[in-house]
């Protein structure tokens, strides 16, 4: 496989589809050796700076737990710490940090702030999430599905409400490994038509499928997973009220559930506004997996920094 050492992740799609695999691998075999009490250090010494804009739980915690898992270090930088875009411009953000540190894992507003940021450091930058991708949250959903059911290629995924940056990464890297995702998203919140043009053709290369629907029931009726996240993202909160309008059906919940296959899994990329997208009970029943892929979270992340740095 070629390396992928020193080189910048702000979309899924900088992994081929035989890199991807790889990470997951190695994902899975991170999680079983920590399971298993090996600390192994291989990336002994290296420090990582977290340059967060938003807040977070699962991605501030999991960067920070993966580094010192590997033996690494990590340098927290929250919005008043750096005031970038004001105080500082992301191109003297990026070309000092390169002087004091191994890696930059970014979560920003503007994907043109993650770009900036890789454009100015000659060191790695890690996309954590930004308003165009989520692709570390795309990496733990994948493990989470070929853990729970034996394979992703040929898996079908369907994905119920906003066009969001969550689906983007998942739909872009899903497809190039053989996954067949319906989307049942409102016609005025679908992917961007470029994602799709991309989608479909990494679907035809992997044996995939993309479908776009406005009907939630459709898109869950052959499903082996139900994928849903939150109606308003950080930073859309002015919308929050249109949007709730918008998606009342497209809540996942047991009826909706009862319209799927009883094997299909239910999972949400976390935090849950429950009674919006989805219901306590579906959320906290027997069919969910959202918790292991908050968990994989650090596992994938782990993988990744460790081909990476």
């Amino acid at each position: 496989m070629p390396t992928v050492r020193g080189r910048d992740f702000l979309s899924i799609c900088d992994l081929d589809p035989d890199e991807l695999r790889h990470v997951l691998d190695l994902a899975g075999e991170l999680k079983a050796r920590s399971r298993a009490g090996d600390r192994t250090a291989p990336l002994r010494g290296k420090v990582l700076a977290l340059v967060f804009e938003k807040p977070s739980l699962r991605t501030h915690t999991t960067f920070e737990v993966g580094m010192l898992q590997l033996g690494g270090h990590t340098v927290y930088l929250g919005p008043q710490d750096i005031q970038m875009g004001t105080r500082e411009s992301p191109p003297d953000v990026a070309r000092n940090l390169e002087r004091w540190v191994d890696g930059i894992a970014a979560r920003t507003f503007a994907h043109s702030t993650l770009e900036a940021l890789a454009e100015h450091a000659r060191i790695p930058v890690l996309n954590a999430l930004s308003d165009w991708e989520h692709p570390c949250q795309a990496l733990a959903a994948l493990l989470t599905v070929r853990e729970r059911l034996g394979r992703i290629e040929g898996i079908r995924l369907a994905w119920i409400g906003d066009g969001n940056n969550t689906l983007r990464s998942l739909v872009l890297g899903g497809t190039r490994l053989g996954m067949s995702i319906t989307m049942a998203t409102p016609k005025e919140y679908r992917l961007d038509s470029e994602t799709l043009v991309r989608a479909r053709a990494a679907a035809a290369a992997s044996g995939g499928a993309v479908e776009v629907t406005d009907d939630p029931a459709a898109a869950v009726r052959e499903a082996d997973v139900i994928y849903t996240d939150v109606w308003t993202s950080m930073g859309q909160e002015a919308t929050a009220d249109a949007r709730r309008r918008v998606f009342q059906r497209y809540q996942v919940n047991a009826a909706l559930l009862a319209r799927a296959p009883s094997h299909a899994v239910v999972t949400h990329c976390l935090p849950a506004h429950r009674g919006e997208e989805i219901t306590g009970e579906v959320l906290d029943g027997p069919r969910s997996a959202a918790l292991d892929e908050a968990e994989n979270r650090l596992h994938t992340q782990k993988a990744l920094l460790a081909e990476v740095l």
